[in-house]
């Protein structure tokens, strides 16, 4: 593979260096480069040998190899066998009706996972990414795809970093790298070293969101620029190692599993049953070919030939209506998987999260505000103990928006077609912007009034961002940093009625301020000033400051987060939070949106580092919260919980989840604001991000399970009423009841409609309020088992007594006078048509009587009802279909006969629901 072999040399570089624990110098050597960059003579040997740097690209599946796919079941291959035999006796019209019911079936997966491959491809942007480099020392702008290790990159403010690199030159470089890490904090880079000596003993090195003198592939430029030679292209770039991850992790969609497990029990039993019958046949005395005449007509009756077609249209079905939810199914089994999902594990950031950071506390001079708005628009309540107020009622707040507007240089601007507000620049100064804004200064009109003098970007040691202004002709300093940072430059305090000195009762009770808004889950940055100072100011020796307060910022929940949360409990599912925020944060966050509770759990990466997989397990119970932790660390989580048994949905945006989405049995992917990989990896994608569509998805899963259970109920019920029927015959003496013709007709025809309109029932209400019983490792559960048995009793009876009646094997008939074959079979025929028209009513509730429901409620079986009944009159007095099926006309009188004893079914299920109404209720 070319892509592979591209990237050898990166790969095994990047897997034994650890580049950042390397001086600028020592990579440069290491590389064979120089910071003048390559030459171009040296670019174009090295792209010889590494070729692209880019990933493989997810493969576009061909319409023949999706339709092919659509064969890819046990049972399908039990039913190909069938038709094989039954074509091999001769019974060439039989053999054709199997095949083209599993033509048809896979006809309609293919054009449902057609819909769905072009739906997410049209999600994709296909623009390309170009990227600055140093070629013999002159800036030159190429795609990024030609870009080589080696090669010298310039990071500009907004740009897409296109590959793994080691910094040479930072100059207030801050970097967003939520799509690799998990966490919406932007990270400040430097291009000093990590010494080796820092390195957990634990691992081989740093997690990425530590490796401050590095930069990655995929992350986004916020603020600042620099230089940075490349380390790693292709796949050897941290989200090329991701996506390598993904294709050696395989997993299986629960209805796959099921339908598996349900293919190896109906084998087992026809075999078993087959086998069985040809040897009571033969030591009975009967031929060796009649006996295998009568096993395979008794397989026929067994295998359930409508259960493939009828399934793929009830998930399609299913897909149709979860399109209407914004929900994109990438294949159809993953429909159904939803429904049977115990665990869901989130991603917090732009899943839980918006992704945007906001301000929503300011402690000034002794009060604590709070600040309402959604997203970036700059609108919102200001609250103080609990009541709305005006801020020009208060000058503390008014004093703390004029300094936000100070410190900052990002951007705020209206998209009009969307009608959102964008930021641009720094998270933490965007967010200081739209809180000036909110509070009410205009930060163009205070760039007139108050122009900057000098300023002194945010640096990494020194944690703190400074500014000078030129206010009412003086020079004019505000510092907005880290809070212990600030705090030890700070020696008096702001109130509104003047300036007191800073003592050490005060600092103390402003660090319990602090760590208070930290523990709420607020990232918090101090703010301070010094109203009259120089045109500049030094770093290493900063004239004193005075502290003026807090800005508590986080990044907002999604409004829909709660009242989902309330459904999913509601569901008896439950939903764990997996970041790579701080513990605290991530802890504050998930209680917020009631992830987390009082006794809960809160694991970080460095403590599941420590633990055994056994010590893990033990402890998934109580955990809600999984903070600071890397990809392999969700890919461990999800794979516990799945040892466990556990049906897992992870939700996912990034990069870094895409290995968790492969492993988990249900991937769902952000549509919006999700990467191509995670994308690719997932089953399912939310095309509105909206975490609330889980819930409703999840709802329809169940809704589906519950009504393929119907569905299997109906087949297999009248299959094993089939199965007793010719079984009962053969111990009775008596001849076939049913030709392979008519069970044919009776699997394919009659339950055909019948099944189709079971799959079109309308969900149940209570399915989402913790009724809702998960499949074991078998669809067919105890009550369906004992439900078919009781349903299948009446069908055999029935139809062998009205059988006998009319078949003489030289006497003649107590009914009819009639001792025609075809007048036996053609009542056999026909009582278990009738018996399956009242069975499909019964199967449409495990309690419920078919009295107390509206029969309108589905009018899908009434119509269906309706259709199959005119089509056995047709296969009963039309010549074409009399010759087919061996039929011969009823009279009245013995529909008089049949339709009273077929009814019997509706009586013996509705005294089982009565008993089982009262067990309930007990």
């Amino acid at each position: 593979m070319a892509i592979m072999q591209q990237i050898s040399l990166p790969a095994e570089a990047s897997a034994q260096v650890g580049w950042h624990t390397k001086t600028v110098p020592e990579v440069l050597d290491l590389l064979h480069s120089h910071e003048r960059g390559l030459t171009k003579e040296e670019a174009v040997k090295r792209f010889q040998e590494y070729g692209f740097n880019k990933l493989p690209e997810g493969k576009v599946d061909s319409l023949l190899l999706i339709f092919l796919r659509q064969f890819q079941s046990p049972l399908i291959y039990i039913l190909f066998a069938a038709a094989g035999i039954v074509f091999a006796m001769g019974e060439v019209i039989d053999a054709s009706i199997i095949f083209a019911v599993l033509l048809f079936n896979a006809i309609v997966g293919t054009i449902q996972e057609g819909k769905a491959q072009n739906t997410l491809l049209a999600l994709k942007k296909f623009a390309e990414t170009s990227a600055t480099v140093l070629r013999d020392g002159k800036e030159l702008i190429v795609p990024d795809t030609v870009v080589m290790p080696g090669d010298v990159i310039v990071l500009q403010e907004g740009e897409k970093v296109p590959a793994d690199a080691r910094i040479i030159f930072s100059n207030t470089l801050k970097v967003d790298e939520a799509s690799l890490t998990g966490e919406s904090e932007s990270v400040t880079k430097t291009d000093t070293l990590v010494p080796a000596d820092n390195l957990p003993a634990s691992k081989a090195g740093l997690p990425v969101a530590d490796q401050k003198n590095m930069v990655f592939k995929g992350t986004h430029i916020l603020s600042g620029n620099g230089t940075a030679v490349v380390v790693a292209t292709g796949l050897a770039t941290e989200i090329g190692k991701i996506a390598e991850k993904i294709s050696s992790i395989d997993t299986e969609i629960p209805l796959k599993t099921n339908i598996r497990y349900l293919s190896r029990a109906i084998i087992v039993t026809v075999a078993v049953i087959s086998v069985s019958l040809i040897v009571l046949g033969v030591f009975s005395g009967k031929s060796l070919k009649e006996m295998f005449t009568t096993a395979v007509a008794l397989s026929v009756s067994i295998i359930p030939e409508g259960l493939p077609i009828v399934m793929t249209l009830v998930l399609a079905t299913g897909v149709r209506r979860m399109s209407k939810r914004n929900v994109l199914v990438k294949r159809l089994q993953a429909v159904e998987a939803l429904g049977q999902t115990k665990i869901i594990a989130v991603d917090k950031t732009g899943t839980l999260t918006r992704n945007e950071m906001l301000i929503q506390r300011v402690y000034a001079d002794g009060n604590i505000f709070e600040i309402t708005g959604s997203g970036y628009e700059p609108k919102g309540d200001i609250h103080l103990d609990g009541k709305i107020i005006d801020q020009l009622n208060h000058p503390e707040l008014l004093f703390s928006g004029r300094i936000a507007a100070f410190c900052v240089n990002a951007r705020l601007s209206f998209i009009e077609e969307t009608g959102i507000w964008k930021t641009a620049g720094d998270p933490t100064e965007a967010a200081m912007l739209v809180l000036s804004e909110k509070i009410g200064f205009r930060h163009e009109a205070l760039e007139q009034e108050t122009p900057k003098i000098f300023e002194l970007p945010f640096d990494y040691q020194k944690k703190y961002h400074a500014t000078i202004r030129a206010v009412d002709g003086k020079n004019f300093l505000t510092i907005v940093g880290a809070p212990e940072t600030v705090l030890l430059l700070c020696k008096n305090i702001w109130h509104k009625d003047g300036i007191e000195v800073l003592g050490e009762e005060k600092k103390k009770e402003l660090e319990s301020v602090f760590h208070n808004l930290a523990q709420g889950g607020f990232r918090v940055v101090a703010y301070a000033i010094n109203p009259d100072t120089g045109r500049s100011v030094d770093g290493n020796a900063m004239p004193s400051l005075t502290f003026v307060g807090f800005f508590g910022m986080s990044d907002a929940l999604r409004g829909e987060v709660k009242e989902a949360m309330q459904r999913v409990r509601a569901a008896n599912m439950r939903v764990v939070m997996i970041t790579g925020d701080y513990r605290l944060t991530a802890q504050a966050i998930a209680k917020e949106a009631d992830i987390w509770r009082e006794g809960d759990i809160v694991l970080t990466g460095e403590e599941i580092d420590k633990m055994p997989d056994d010590e893990l397990a033990e402890k998934l119970a109580r955990t809600s919260v999984f903070a600071r932790v890397t990809p392999d660390h969700k890919l461990r989580i999800i794979q516990a919980y799945r040892k466990q048994g556990e049906i897992v949905a992870m939700t996912g945006d990034g990069v870094n989840d895409a290995p968790s989405l492969v492993a988990a049995d249900l991937g769902v992917a952000m549509g919006k604001i999700g990467t191509e990989v995670a994308k690719e990896a997932s089953d399912i994608v939310l095309l509105d991000d909206n975490f609330a569509s889980i819930v409703s998805a999840a709802e329809e899963g169940r809704g589906i399970y519950k009504t393929i259970k119907k569905v299997i109920l109906y087949l297999f019920s009248t299959s094993t009423g089939e199965v007793l029927v010719i079984a009962g015959a053969l111990v009775l003496g008596y001849p076939l009841p049913l030709l392979a013709a008519q069970i044919i007709w009776l699997n394919f025809v009659t339950d055909g409609f019948l099944d189709v309109a079971l799959a079109m029932e309308p969900k149940e209400q209570e399915l989402l309020q913790g009724k809702f019983e998960r499949p074991k490792k078998w669809i067919v559960d105890g009550l369906m088992a004992q439900r078919m048995f009781l349903m299948a009793l009446p069908m055999a009876i029935g139809t062998l007594y009205l059988f006998q009646k009319y078949f003489s094997a030289g006497g003649g008939s107590s009914l009819g006078g009639e001792t025609d074959l075809t007048k036996a079979l053609t009542i056999s025929l026909t009582t278990l048509a009738v018996f399956q028209w009242f069975n499909a009513w019964n199967c449409r509730s495990e309690s419920k009587s078919i009295f107390q429901m509206n029969p309108f409620s589905n009018k899908f079986l009434v119509g269906a009802t309706g259709i199959v009944i005119l089509l056995q009159l047709f296969a009963l007095y039309t010549p074409f279909l009399q010759k087919i099926l061996h039929t011969t006309p009823l009279s009245l009188l013995e529909w008089l006969i049949i339709i009273p004893i077929a009814s019997s079914i509706i009586l013996v299920e509705e005294i089982r629901k009565f008993f089982y109404r009262r067990k309930i209720l007990a």
